[in-house]
Parts: structure tokens; C-alpha cells; sequence
């Protein structure tokens, strides 16, 4: 495996890990069906749609943040 392979992993399975339970502590205290936009209105997807684009953005988050660590600790040595 080349080393860009090893350090996107590096990245990707701690955040990948760590937005699941980020979507476990959030929805274990918000119901999807509560959720509403800005303006009142509720969201129209379904439960499994607002789970899966909450995990996407979860994991997003997280392995951008995760990216910003490795990126400035590869850059001090």
C-alpha cells in the first residue's frame, strides 16, 4: 500500500469510527421527525435518509479535522 493510501486511512477509519457515535449520542436525544428547517418547516426526508446525510456529515467534519491534524503534525517534523 502506497503512503498516501496509509495516511488517507489514518484519517478516514477514526472519523469513520467516531461518526457513528456521533450519530448515536445526537439521535439518542433527537427524533429525525422533530428536525426543522430554520423557518419552521419540518425536513421532508425519511427517517433513514436524515440518519445516513447526518452520518455523511458527521464523518465529513471529522476527517477534515482529522486531515488538519495530520496535515500540520506531518509538516513540524
Amino acid at each position: 500500500m502506497n503512503s498516501f493510501a496509509v495516511r488517507a486511512l489514518t484519517v478516514l477509519w477514526p472519523a469513520f469510527l467516531m461518526a457513528g457515535v456521533a450519530e448515536m449520542l445526537v439521535f439518542g436525544l433527537v427524533d429525525p421527525s422533530d428536525l426543522r428547517w430554520f423557518g419552521g418547516e419540518t425536513i421532508g426526508l425519511s427517517r433513514q435518509a436524515i440518519y445516513t446525510l447526518a452520518f455523511l456529515i458527521f464523518w465529513a467534519l471529522i476527517s477534515a479535522a482529522s486531515a488538519i491534524t495530520a496535515w500540520l503534525s506531518a509538516a513540524r517534523n
